[in-house]
């Protein structure tokens, strides 16, 4: 079963395409929609550089949050005849079919994203797709340790959380010390947002080798300046 994986960047979406692929599923695709040019504070082509250290394939668009479900659709609508004309191309030529059959997405129990995507994916005649559904804040990170994927912060909201967290490794030690702040541990309200730069899905790592902190709309950031893929 063929599906494309909405991809942020962060550790959830990783995390989720990562159980999709280990359930068998064929992530044909990553799609990052990127507010105003930018992924949870992230440069496109950081992102960019994350579907080249893969292997798989990205769709990004740049959208505002007024333009943000219709600039969706139309991407997800793009990628289902991509991959049915490839489908079609390979059935005259005597292959087996596969089209797309959904979206895999990392959100974790917020009901409203749920109720969203679920709409949408039944709009354009797919699955949704959710592994992380309802699992628990500290099995998850555990999970995304143990398998072996790095993962730094990249944002935090000034509100709840220090400067001083720019930049931490998603560790053991960081969960006991998020442990201590009160926040939600997997960030799900936009409390923090990282940026995935290794792990079992990577055939290559990603760098980080200057960065930047900038404050801006009430949130910190680390602004990646240079990194090298290796």
């Amino acid at each position: 079963m063929k599906v494309i994986s909405s991809w942020s960047g962060g550790k959830d979406s990783c995390l989720a395409c990562y159980n999709a692929m280990q359930d068998g599923l064929d992530v044909s695709y990553l799609m990052n929609m990127a507010v105003n040019g930018r992924s949870h504070g992230l440069d496109m082509k950081l992102v960019s550089a994350q579907s080249q250290s893969i292997g798989i394939p990205l769709m990004q668009r740049v959208v505002t949050w007024n333009t943000y479900e219709e600039e969706f659709k139309n991407a997800v609508d793009e990628l289902i005849r991509d991959l049915r004309s490839r489908s079609s191309e390979g059935n005259a030529l005597g292959l087996k079919k596969k089209c797309v059959n959904g979206m895999v997405f990392g959100d974790i129990d917020l009901q409203e994203h749920r109720g969203w995507v679920e709409n949408i994916c039944a709009e354009l005649g797919v699955k949704a797709f959710l592994p992380l559904w309802k699992r628990d804040r500290i099995e998850i990170l555990n999970e995304f340790i143990s398998a072996g994927f790095e993962a730094v912060v990249v944002c935090v909201r000034s509100d709840v959380l220090d400067r001083e967290w720019l930049g931490r490794v998603v560790n053991e030690e960081f969960v006991k010390d998020l442990s201590h702040t009160g926040i939600d541990l997997c960030g799900e309200f936009g409390e923090y947002h990282t940026f995935v730069v290794d792990g079992p899905i990577f055939k290559k790592k990603i760098k980080i080798l200057k960065s930047s902190e900038v404050e801006r709309d009430g949130k910190w950031f680390l602004d990646v300046l240079d990194y090298e893929i290796k």
